[in-house]
């Protein structure tokens, strides 16, 4: 499949999103760069890179932040079965169970349970994901829901749910998955 450029733009703040995907049988590496402002605070800078296996299973993630004065850094490792460590190795055990990872701020990782699960019309999938905050970078475990409301082969229509706080959206994706339309939060500019 090899590399593919996306673009994504906040539907209400100013801002970007860029992620070199590299797409292969066997891995998904996201490369992205995210500039907005989040709610009422100043300007984020943030830069992720995010190693997935064939399977769209987070195995790497590595995240650096900069606002204003500020620069923050978060470095988690998987095993793809659930188990995480920080960058220093440290168990995460509070995360345990958890394959997906769910960055706040970028449509990108609502893609990797959608791939993952390859959910048909009707199915619907409970995921509990690693979830991180923006601009803090604060760590904790979601339970998100995932149902695939349409799809053919040029993609389909999936509701994701955040059973913690009861936001919903329904989320146009293209056939990899990728977010088309996020409404109220993200869409997608131009892709190659």
């Amino acid at each position: 499949m090899g590399a593919r450029h996306v673009f994504w733009e906040p539907s209400t703040d100013p801002g970007l999103e860029h992620p070199r995907l590299e797409l292969h049988h066997d891995r998904l590496v996201a490369d992205g760069l995210i500039l907005r402002q989040v709610r009422q605070d100043a300007p984020v800078r943030l830069w992720y890179r995010l190693r997935c296996d064939g399977s769209a299973c987070v195995r790497g993630a590595q995240l650096r932040l900069w606002q204003e004065d500020v620069e923050r850094r978060l470095d988690l490792q998987a095993d793809g079965t659930g188990r995480w460590a920080d960058g220093a190795g440290r168990t995460l055990t509070d995360l345990d169970g958890c394959i997906d990872l769910d960055i706040a701020a970028t449509p990108f990782t609502n893609t990797l349970p959608i791939r993952r699960l390859g959910l048909r019309p009707g199915g619907a999938a409970d995921v509990e994901v690693v979830y991180i905050t923006v601009p803090d970078l604060r760590v904790s475990r979601v339970r998100q829901r995932y149902s695939c409301l349409r799809a053919d082969e040029g993609g389909g229509v999936h509701l994701y749910e955040n059973l913690q706080n009861d936001f919903r959206a329904e989320l146009a994706v293209d056939a990899d998955g990728l977010v088309l339309d996020y409404p109220g939060q993200w869409r997608r500019a131009t892709h190659r």
